[in-house]
């Protein structure tokens, strides 16, 4: 099936489908060996060879995370300052994801990415509506009149903004903390906002971002969106066109999960064989079966210690020295020679005088 080129790359995750549409007019995509430069062509992604900038285009199993970024971060995945961004902080993804929107270095607070440029774009675009929610603390006592100027619009550079949602929070000393949503994604709308409107915004956190929240992140981890958070965005604002189960989403995460596990149904283990905590027992010590103690033999000396058996002295080669005999004790200190080793008899014993 044929599909408008822009649409194309985007979904294989390269970009999103309005920077897409400028890599096609800069003449850096190729369809079969043949450079195309018209947004309106079409290809079949099946069937037709697409390359951008000579790399040949493969489909990504579609990636939907959430970070809690912390300040000081930039939302982007290069800074030519050298300063931290978020691609810093989602290297695990298992994906190359792309922010959906951006947050400010000094902002905080919820931040989606993802792989799926056609997610992406149909969260950004103006006619969707997408509510994002802000915590903020700005610099002055603003009551509901003041705050009714937010709720209606304030005349930007650009435009008055679209009516928002408006709640005052709490007043600390000459400062204002408050909570807002919006229903449009200009550039640092509400810092811009609070300078026309004499409230200059000291500090400032995404809560959620179309009913995503980053409850329970730390600032700098992430997480992949559910199914149903999926499945509501969906219902309500139409993208993603396919929900897949979080564990499709990310391939390491997938592999890290079919760990082998040990057979079900299996015979347990003999802990007789192995010990009470399944360990072998070495040779000497003794093991539990049946209610009494058993001490296993080592395999060279298979007879029971204490018997009057002649064990085998290591080194002779004549006979062995008994165990357990009736003859005298040799006594210490004596001046008879001592007993050489290897020697073909028995040691002879010097009567004391």
């Amino acid at each position: 099936m044929e599909e408008r080129l822009q649409k194309i790359i985007a979904r294989s995750g390269v970009s999103s489908r309005r920077a897409a549409e400028e890599l096609v007019t800069a003449g850096r995509v190729r369809v079969n060996g043949r450079v195309v430069t018209e947004l309106g062509a079409k290809a079949d992604p099946r069937r037709d060879k697409i390359e951008v900038d000579g790399k040949r285009l493969t489909a990504e199993s579609p990636v939907y995370l959430v970070l809690h970024k912390p300040r000081n971060v930039v939302s982007t995945l290069h800074d030519p300052e050298g300063r931290p961004t978020v691609a810093d902080l989602v290297r695990g993804a298992g994906a190359r994801v792309y922010p959906v929107g951006r947050l400010d270095f000094a902002t905080s607070g919820v931040l989606l990415l993802t792989n799926d440029g056609e997610f992406s774009n149909g969260m950004l675009h103006p006619r969707g509506g997408v509510p994002k929610t802000y915590v903020l603390k700005v610099r002055g006592v603003m009551d509901e009149g003041d705050a009714d100027v937010w709720r209606t619009g304030v005349e930007l550079e650009d435009g008055k903004t679209l009516p928002a949602d408006v709640r005052i929070l709490r007043h600390e000393g000459d400062k204002t903390w408050l909570e807002i949503t919006l229903r449009e994604g200009r550039n640092q709308q509400i810092r811009r906002m609070g300078e026309a409107t004499g409230f200059p915004v000291m500090r400032l956190a995404r809560l959620s971002f179309a009913g995503v929240t980053s409850e329970g992140l730390l600032p700098g981890k992430w997480r992949l969106l559910t199914v149903d958070e999926l499945l509501a965005i969906r219902k309500e604002f139409g993208v993603p066109k396919r929900v897949r189960p979080a564990v499709d989403q990310m391939p390491a995460q997938r592999a890290k999960q079919q760990r082998p596990r040990a057979h079900v149904g299996a015979a347990p283990r003999d802990r007789g064989e192995r010990g009470e905590r399944g360990e072998r027992p070495r040779a000497g010590h003794t093991t539990r079966e049946g209610g009494r103690e058993e001490r296993r033999a080592r395999p060279a000396d298979r007879r029971e210690r204490g018997t009057s058996g002649p064990p085998r002295e290591r080194g002779t080669s004549g006979p062995p020295r008994e165990r357990g005999t009736s003859g005298p004790p040799r006594e210490r200190g004596t001046s008879g020679p001592p007993r050489e080793r290897g020697t073909s008899g028995p040691r002879e014993r010097k009567r004391p005088t």
